[in-house]
């Protein structure tokens, strides 16, 4: 009774909440579905706003065009809504090493308002962060205040992702229909990718992978592999189909055995029940599934990650197309030096060997003007196209630009000789 009472005493509505958010206060909100939607939608109507700070990564909404002085808006990795607004500088990026993100942000943020959406308060008190644990729980004990809005459809997800009542400043009522991807479609490129990744991909090994066409593709090449162990950052709906097929146990892990790990997630509502109070999944912070110690302590891990173009010498950008800022670094550098670390780690950058239009290789001489580098040469694996795979790790700069021709559209692999040639790496 006397929890229902606490309860009942810090429910109040979104307007009202967001009144806790005093001047200079800088606030932080969970990736993606983590986001609380009728939070947000005041914070953005609040008129007492003043030099506050909002921090946020693959934000589901569109940006609110707010003067600077009253929020100005970090985001930690740009999706659609986000890098328009960055190109119109709206908001600003800050460039991290997702594993990094918890200590930045301690370093940034001495005493945040944390507002998230989470489960349902369970028996004990407990609210879950549900689909996150990402950064977020990891500035719970640093924060000034907390603000839950409590969603029905939020799956109560168990491990390090609670927040207690009694931690909680207030709590807002709001029960909406969790925003949703949609089914990837997937190209005859993307199969003939997965297989290629597929054929890396050996059973007992643990394997991290995001989301999109291409790890669909894979994962439905993977269903007959047994003893398969899942230690990722993001959990995927490709996931839930390994889980059904029997190919998941992890059971071949040095930690969490019999326990998939993910920091946060994102899919269709299949995924979101899948993962209500299921004992398998455990949320942990990024700091924790990205850490290059972590995954080291592996035998057998492959990770698999996308990127935008790959030039002779291995070097991936993952985040700029055509100059321009697409995403950010998110946990591919941390995979790609922790996988090296593997007594049998494999570390595998996939992408389309062309533009949609065959127009333009993806397999480059050198990087595109105003690239950066987001795996880099001496962190690189494997490379996986349509075409094949090259395997860069430990060869030279001929033996890897020879390897990268390969597998690129051999339409373009005349003149990308020729430009080896001319810049003296064959």
């Amino acid at each position: 009774m006397l929890m229902l009472s606490t309860y009942q005493e810090k429910v109040m509505s979104a307007n009202k909440a967001v009144q806790l958010i005093q001047p200079g206060d800088e606030i932080i909100a969970p990736i993606a579905v983590g986001e609380p939607p009728a939070l947000m939608k005041a914070l953005m109507e609040y008129e007492g706003l003043e030099n506050n700070t909002l921090y946020q990564m693959l934000s589901l909404r569109k940006v609110v065009p707010l003067a600077k002085e009253k929020l100005r808006i970090v985001s930690m990795f740009l999706n659609s809504h986000e890098r328009e607004a960055y190109a119109k500088q709206m908001i600003d990026l800050l460039p991290n090493h997702f594993s990094n993100l918890p200590k930045m942000l301690k370093t940034r943020v001495k005493n945040p308002i944390i507002i998230a959406q989470v489960s349902p308060i369970d028996n004990e008190g407990y609210f879950s962060l549900g689909t996150n644990c990402d950064y977020t729980a990891t500035m719970v004990n640093h924060a000034k205040a907390i603000i839950v809005e409590v969603n029905d459809h939020m799956p109560r997800t168990y491990g390090k992702n609670q927040i207690h009542i009694s931690q909680v400043k207030a709590i807002v009522e709001h029960t909406s229909p969790l925003t949703e991807t949609g089914k990837p479609i997937i190209s005859e490129k993307d199969k003939a990718i997965g297989r290629n990744i597929a054929n890396l991909i050996k059973d007992g090994d643990t394997i991290q992978i995001g989301f999109g066409s291409i790890p669909n593709a894979v994962m439905e090449h993977l269903k007959d592999f047994r003893n398969l162990g899942v230690y990722t950052e993001m959990f995927p709906d490709s996931l839930v189909d390994l889980y059904e097929s029997g190919a998941i146990t992890n059971q071949n892990k040095p930690f969490y055995k019999g326990i998939s790990t993910a920091t946060f997630a994102f899919g269709s509502k299949r995924l979101y029940q899948f993962m209500n109070e299921n004992p398998a999944l455990c949320m942990i912070p990024v700091n924790e599934s990205n850490s290059i110690k972590q995954i080291a302590q592996f035998d057998q891990f492959v990770t698999i990650n996308g990127t935008v173009e790959v030039d002779f010498l291995g070097q991936c950008n993952s985040e700029v197309i055509k100059g321009n800022y697409y995403s950010s670094s998110g946990g591919q550098s941390d995979f790609g030096k922790g996988v090296t670390l593997c007594k049998d780690g494999r570390g595998i950058i996939c992408l389309h060997s062309t533009t949609k239009d065959e127009k333009i290789s993806k397999i480059v001489p050198y990087l595109h003007d105003k690239s950066v580098v987001t795996t880099s040469k001496n962190d690189v694996d494997f490379i996986v196209t349509e075409y094949g795979v090259a395997h860069l790790r430990n060869k030279t700069i001929s033996e890897r630009t020879r390897a990268l021709i390969d597998i690129s559209h051999p339409k373009f692999r005349e003149e990308l000789t020729f430009m080896a040639q001319r810049m003296g790496y064959l």
